[in-house]
């Protein structure tokens, strides 16, 4: 069977690493690799796959993209409006296209891996797909209220809907990026969530560390980054991309071959191909 993450770029992508890694250790005889498709891509690209496809996982600019192109969504990829993986199925002579999103329960469990204390209020940067899956993320585990900094505010609507459709959604407040929530550093936010670039991690966000318990950046590579770093300096607790990455591609695994995924030696996989994680 063959299996592949979809996005653009795609050349730094840890997944085939991951999902190759676990293939290995079920003793399955399958093909991964990353694909370079844009969104205007993406359509002709699936219309192309035949019956030995089996999975999809999907990147940046494809999570939102995917959505209208499919047969089905499960629950949690209809909340967050996002899919970040798609289950494929031959029936008759079409392959049917199942989107889930495996990115809300990885955050959360990758949060609480790391950090079995209170996190009822947060901070995320960005407001991207990523950032509404992890917002979902952190309502399961009792998020009450939510700052959400972007460049574009007006570009958060589709965040701001997805948040709204959890059953305890927390209040979200939307500021620029660059504004610091508060005047007391301290106690800002129990957590800090960053889903934007480095080059965008300038001293006003790294400032916010400081006013966190945990720090959750969802940037695999490079590593550490800057706010990571600040957050390791400080005493933070630091939750990286590597973390939520192995959580949810192992969910990504079972979900595309029915085997129950061998967490420990993805995570292992991906410290070896990441030596700074």
């Amino acid at each position: 069977m063959r299996c592949a993450v979809l996005g653009s770029p795609i050349a730094h992508s840890l997944s085939p690493v991951l999902h190759r890694a676990a293939y290995a250790e079920l003793g399955l005889d399958w093909e991964y690799d990353a694909r370079e498709v844009r969104e205007e891509e993406l359509a002709g690209f699936l219309d192309g796959l035949d019956a030995e496809w089996r999975g999809l996982s999907l990147t940046m600019p494809l999570k939102r993209a995917v959505v209208p192109l499919l047969d089905e969504l499960s629950e949690r990829a209809v909340q967050a409006a996002a899919a970040n993986t798609v289950v494929l199925d031959r029936v008759g002579d079409r392959l049917r296209r199942v989107g889930h999103n495996t990115d809300i329960a990885g955050a959360a469990a990758a949060l609480r891996e790391a950090y079995a204390g209170p996190l009822a209020r947060a901070i995320v940067l960005g407001g991207g797909a990523t950032a509404a899956s992890t917002l979902l993320g952190l309502a399961d585990l009792g998020c009450a209220e939510a700052t959400l900094l972007v460049r574009d505010e007006s570009r958060a609507a589709e965040t701001l809907a997805a948040v709204a459709r959890h059953q305890q959604p927390p209040t979200v407040t939307v500021r620029r990026l660059g504004h610091r929530p508060g005047d007391d550093p301290a106690g800002l936010a129990d957590v800090l969530v960053s889903t934007i670039p480095v080059s965008a991690q300038t001293d006003d966000v790294l400032q916010l560390v400081d006013g966190v318990a945990v720090v959750f950046d969802v940037v695999y590579d490079p590593w550490p980054t800057p706010l990571a770093t600040r957050a390791r300096e400080s005493g933070r607790v630091v939750v990286s991309g590597l973390d939520l990455l192995v959580h949810q591609a192992a969910a990504q695994v079972q979900l595309m071959t029915d085997r129950t995924a061998p967490l420990a030696v993805m995570r292992a996989a991906g410290e070896r191909a990441l030596p700074g994680s």
